[in-house]
């Protein structure tokens, strides 16, 4: 059976498809025959790919391609199988396209083999990977994408890489937008703001235009709040809870604190939630959250402790881990992102509840409309959620509730620019330093 795609790397896009009938070929079933029969070929750039696989059984014919309507591919992912057998395949789920900005980064490198593994949607639910990145991360796209093909995952069914979003968010299911430019050093954090900004406008027009009307929509990059706020404004066809920005590494950091003080396992630590921003301003609430089922403030006896060192060590730890490492946190980033999808997609415990940064319209706890805040969600496992109610509040967290509150209105009035309310004014009253902006 031949097979012939066309290459087109100078378009910097670059598509690897295979239809339902397809799968055989990515499954670990596929033959050892088959495999060996797959020849590297040199390719000069704007060359023709042609594959050969010699099959036992007699041949079927390929019906061929109308060539408009025909994607560019990469590597394995471009070959076209038609095969009568789909006995390993019928009881999987339709094809979900998850998209994924910054994908040369290394955050990337942990989360898309897991994405393609089946660990965060499933075992029984084919992926196509959209990766976005930039001019200059291409060529780094393109050795993420060879990384992928070896790694010869079942449910993996496409690989597009791109630089232009409007291509790559094309139907998308979730948009996981991780990529943003770091902090130069001598800049404000007003100029941040505004650059990466620009990023986020941009992908949420892109959004809005071609990925799929309930596409879920997680910010990573930083400044994760306002970036998701900016993201949102620039998509008015998606829904605005649509749109989380990722705050469960705190919550994950947070727990993980709170396990070693009292001497337990962190699955026994629950019902935690970071408030507001993710900054230095951000809150961990140890006044909702439970050990064991008890309130925090009847294990951890010593207040002191979780009013001081417990919250900065959570506010701090992303610059304490550079410190340490040279570098800013990307495994365990990529596993948060993991657990905050999964969140959405499984019904939260009887009782419990997690954190995320979203649309602050309609709350009750009296938080300003029209930011991006972190707050505590539940979800049915539908990829929705709803705010919890039953809420407690002292001084102490209202009082750092507030400050995180006024440093999102003052990013929100530095990009009013960007999100259609008008022009910028910076008045940011301090310079919260996020991990990992340098």
């Amino acid at each position: 059976m031949a097979v012939a795609a066309e290459l087109s790397p100078s378009s910097h896009t670059k598509s690897t498809r295979l239809s339902s009938s397809q799968l055989s070929l990515c499954s670990t079933h596929l033959s050892y025959l088959h495999r060996r029969a797959l020849r590297p070929v040199a390719r000069p750039r704007n060359a023709t790919i042609s594959c050969s696989v010699n099959q036992i059984q007699a041949p079927i014919a390929v019906q061929p391609e109308d060539p408009k309507g025909k994607s560019d591919c990469y590597g394995i992912f471009c070959l076209t199988y038609d095969l009568k057998a789909e006995e390993e395949t019928k009881s999987w789920k339709k094809l979900i396209n998850v998209a994924v900005s910054g994908a040369a980064g290394m955050i990337s490198n942990h989360l898309l083999f897991k994405l393609a593994s089946g660990e965060v949607f499933g075992p029984d639910q084919p992926i196509a990977l959209k990766l976005l990145g930039s001019e200059r991360s291409f060529q780094a796209l393109e050795g993420v994408a060879m990384e992928l093909e070896d790694s010869l995952f079942p449910l993996l069914r496409e690989v597009k890489i791109g630089i232009d979003p409007y291509e790559v968010f094309e139907d998308a299911k979730w948009a996981l937008l991780i990529g943003a430019k770091p902090r130069g050093p001598g800049m404000e954090r007003a100029g941040l703001l505004d650059i990466n900004g620009q990023i986020f406008a941009e992908q949420g027009k892109a959004l809005n235009a071609v990925a799929s009307r309930n596409v879920k929509v997680l910010v990573v990059g930083n400044p994760c709040n306002t970036n998701a706020l900016i993201c949102l404004k620039n998509a008015p066809n998606i829904p605005a809870k649509n749109f989380h920005a990722l705050t469960r590494l705190d919550e994950n950091r947070a727990k993980c604190q709170l396990a070693l003080k009292a001497g337990v396992f962190y699955d026994k630590v629950s019902n935690m939630t970071i408030w507001g921003n993710h900054s230095t301003t951000q809150v961990p609430d140890f006044l909702n959250a439970k050990i064991n089922g008890l309130p925090v403030k009847e294990v951890i006896k010593d207040h002191k402790w979780l009013e001081e060192e417990f919250t900065e060590k959570v506010q701090k730890r992303g610059g304490v881990l550079i410190q340490k490492w040279g570098r800013s946190s990307a495994a365990s980033t990529a596993v948060s992102i993991v657990d905050a999808i999964k969140s959405l997609i499984t019904p939260t415990p009887e009782g419990d509840w997690f954190s995320s940064g979203v649309y602050t319209n309609g709350n009750p706890y009296g938080i300003a409309q029209d930011i991006v805040f972190s707050m505590p969600c539940r979800s049915k496992g539908d990829g929705d959620y709803e705010l919890v109610k039953d809420i407690i509040f002292d001084d102490y967290l209202l009082k750092r509730i507030a400050k995180s509150e006024a440093e999102l209105l003052a990013e929100k009035r530095c990009v009013a620019h960007l999100t259609g309310d008008g022009v910028a004014f910076c008045d940011l009253p301090e310079d919260t330093m996020l991990p990992g902006e340098m």
